[in-house]
């Protein structure tokens, strides 16, 4: 198994990144969000790999994190998902909104990627929903740079999230635009809230 791979990003392909390893290509399918996030080409990148084998080829995925690299494991294990779905699910979700979107039922956000129907959608869900929690996706929320503590912060934000809801916004769009606003030592739910809708407008 190939946990990783560390080089030089020499091009940016329609769906994969090339990457030299002491002077050997590798070709590495990425989910689009993750290839809108690559440096300019000639600098060296880090991505965490996963090896899919199969009879006629073998195909490297790549992430950028870890954390999505474990996502897109628990994805490609549902029956009837394979490595090129989970990617599709990937590149309109990301991890932290794909577990939001499994919590809370959220059919419509999963079943937007290309390839992906209700039906498969559903499935996922049931498979998965006790291999994720909502306290993997509080933790991702906050960033390094909040000076409150965590608890804090994870506590005004799900009180904003559910009065989205309320609101009648989608669970994982409601989450999406919590994601955006900056929590200060001086945020309360009223103020993420309102930044919240400013940013969904």
């Amino acid at each position: 198994m190939i946990s990783y791979i560390k080089g030089e990003l020499v091009a940016i392909e329609k769906e994969k990144a090339i990457v030299d390893v002491g002077g050997v290509g590798y070709g590495i399918f990425m989910p689009e969000q993750a290839m809108g996030k690559l440096p300019p080409i000639h600098n060296e990148i880090k991505l965490h790999t996963y090896l899919h084998i199969k009879e006629d080829a073998m195909q490297l995925y790549g992430f950028l994190t870890r954390d999505d690299s474990e996502v897109f494991k628990l994805v490609i294990g549902v029956s009837g998902i394979g490595p090129k779905g989970a990617l599709n699910i990937l590149s309109n979700l990301s991890a932290d909104d794909l577990r939001f979107a499994v919590l809370s039922n959220d059919v419509k956000a999963i079943s937007a990627a290309q390839g992906i129907g209700k039906k498969t959608a559903e499935k996922l869900i049931i498979e998965l929903k006790d291999k994720m929690s909502m306290d993997d996706i509080l933790e991702h929320i906050a960033t390094k740079d909040d000076v409150v503590s965590s608890v804090q912060s994870n506590g005004v934000q799900t009180e904003a999230i559910q009065a989205l809801v309320a609101l009648g916004y989608g669970n994982t769009e409601a989450l999406q635009a919590v994601r955006q606003v900056e929590v200060t030592e001086n945020s309360n739910v009223e103020t993420i809230l309102k930044q919240a809708l400013r940013i969904m407008v």
